[in-house]
């Protein structure tokens, strides 16, 4: 129960970061939130998701007890994002249509997978699964 409970929180945890990363993707250095420095794209969210997705793989995993449980995190991030760039709030189109966004999706889908595979390597050598 426990376990289901964590697994539940972290992809909670998973949905509001993706939220959060998707809505301060546009940050620039324009003197709004930012200091100005010449109008440059700052998308410091993606380097956010490089990290965070992939640490809520491993945390997943760890109260995980198949591959689905410690993919999770990483399957609600790419859905949230994917469902924000289908369905807008108010069909306002939050995706932007340059480089940032391939940043965004790179930054978070690699790393997870990465350790979704690390996952997937540890349970094959604890099972005894070498071919």
């Amino acid at each position: 129960m426990t376990d289901r409970l964590a697994l539940a929180g972290i992809a909670a945890a998973s949905f509001v970061l993706a939220v959060l990363q998707l809505f301060f993707l546009p940050l620039r250095f324009d003197g709004t939130l930012l200091p100005r420095l010449g109008d440059w794209p700052f998308p410091l969210t993606a380097a956010l998701a490089a990290v965070t997705t992939p640490a809520l793989v491993v945390l997943a995993s760890r109260h995980a007890r198949g591959t689905l449980g410690a993919a999770s995190p990483l399957l609600v991030w790419v859905g949230t994002l994917l469902l924000f760039a289908v369905l807008g709030p108010g069909g306002d189109v939050l995706l932007l249509g340059d480089w940032r966004t391939l940043l965004l999706f790179a930054g978070g889908a690699l790393p997870g997978a990465i350790a979704v595979g690390g996952y997937l390597g540890r349970r094959a050598g604890v099972r005894g699964d070498h071919r």
